[in-house]
């Protein structure tokens, strides 16, 4: 029987996804002037302030609040009727030294023997339902506010758009796990207060469904492309006007959007977030490492989707254990059991090998706090901290290595395909 299956995206003007730029920002800056920092950093946005919190062990002194004003500034909260400004807000740090009780646990003399900078569990899927081996809900979900962020910064055609967003898509599948079309799609996006509500919504509405909708579907391809049809029920605005929003209308955390940061509610997750963390800390890198290991098994053709779970004890190297499920679409003759221990001999998952293996210990964190850190483009780019400041810098990083499908080759040797 046919059922539905249903993701969220949020924009980067979202609150949450504010406090998560932030709290990238600081990392990828603490990183670029010490590659040996250890950070754990949380960031609180409200009406007109943020405060900064979190534990630090660098070499690098940074200008928090100059970093912070930034990131808001390039989010688009630039205008003092959002009642969350990026010259005039409030910023107060209580940022602090790590315990040397936690580094005790992660920095070896040896190292390859570093420890996990916490216990826990982390999942990567990868599925071959997309190009990207995404699921298809959430990276519609994520592609939509894409381009509807894309539309704000032209402010041409849709000029009333404001920062905060919100995205849904909901994808009919058939019995054999198929999309055969695209059911609902919700847009909750913050607008300028320019006329009368009902002429307004009706169109914010049309330009949505007229403007924004084509856009997408224009850069899908044709199958993809195809699950676009009239019979799309469209919730745009739901609730009426969206005047009030960002950190003025709700207060954001750092870490609180962790579905839309990996794969939309398929699979799984660990429940320990991503930004604000250094790559010592497994909660993020060894994610990445297991979305590399799902994504490389199906380009591989060992299964046509696949959860990996691997989990740690603080302060040792050696995961507790290594977790596959093919969702029975494996297509090697081995049982998930046998597939994972073949996973623990090509893929080394002691957070140093990590850290190496993905390159995690570099400024590449700001790219990932909006729009999912899953199913992006791996690409080399050169960023420039502190512009025109006497300590800028220009470092060139690789973004995205976990989306690489470097180890196919390997992959297929070891399982014989």
């Amino acid at each position: 029987m046919p059922y539905l299956f249903t993701s969220e995206s949020v924009s980067e003007g979202h609150p949450d996804k504010v406090a998560d730029q932030i709290s990238d920002a600081l990392i990828d800056n603490f990183l670029a002037y010490d590659l040996n920092s250890k950070v754990a950093c949380e960031t609180l946005v409200t009406t007109g302030q943020v405060v900064l919190a979190g534990e630090v062990k660098s070499e690098a002194y940074l200008d928090v609040q100059d970093i912070a004003r930034e990131v808001i500034r390039k989010i688009g909260y630039t205008k003092s009727e959002y009642m969350f400004e990026a010259n005039s807000c409030g910023i107060f740090s209580a940022i602090h030294e790590q315990s040397p009780d936690i580094n005790q646990g992660v920095d070896r003399s040896q190292p390859e023997e570093q420890g996990a900078g916490d216990q826990g569990m982390m999942f990567g899927y990868a599925t071959r339902e997309t190009e990207n081996y995404m699921p298809l809900a959430l990276d519609l979900a994520h592609k939509l506010l894409i381009e509807l962020a894309a539309l704000r910064r032209e402010g041409k055609d849709v000029a009333y758009l404001r920062p905060d967003a919100k995205s849904q898509v909901t994808i009919e599948y058939s019995d054999d796990n198929q999309p055969i079309r695209i059911d609902t799609i919700v847009i909750s996006t913050q607008h300028d207060d320019f006329g009368k509500d009902q002429e307004m919504l009706a169109k914010i509405k049309a330009d949505m469904i007229n403007i924004l909708i084509p856009r997408v579907k224009a850069k899908l391809k044709p199958e993809l492309q195809a699950l676009f049809n009239d019979k799309i029920t469209y919730h745009i605005n739901p609730t009426g006007k969206f005047v009030i929003g960002g950190p003025h209308g709700d207060t954001g955390l750092t870490g609180r959007k962790i579905i839309v940061d990996t794969y939309g509610g398929k699979g799984a997750h660990g429940g320990g977030a991503f930004s604000g963390k250094d790559p010592s800390k497994v909660d993020r890198s060894a994610a990445y490492a297991t979305r590399h290991i799902a994504k490389n098994l199906v380009a591989a053709g060992v299964c046509d989707e696949v959860l990996v779970q691997v989990s740690y004890a603080i302060g040792v190297a050696k995961p507790c254990g290594v977790f596959v499920d093919t969702y029975g679409t494996a297509k090697v003759g081995l049982n998930d059991g046998e597939i994972a221990r073949k996973v623990e001999e090509i893929f080394d998952l002691r957070p140093y090998a990590i850290e190496q293996r993905l390159k995690l210990r570099s400024p590449i964190y700001g790219e990932t706090a909006a729009y999912g850190h899953m199913g992006r483009d791996n690409k080399v780019v050169t960023k420039v901290f502190n512009r025109g400041k006497k300590n800028e810098k220009q470092v060139e990083v690789e973004l995205f290595t976990w989306e690489k499908l470097d180890y196919v080759e390997k992959v297929k040797a070891a399982f014989g395909i």
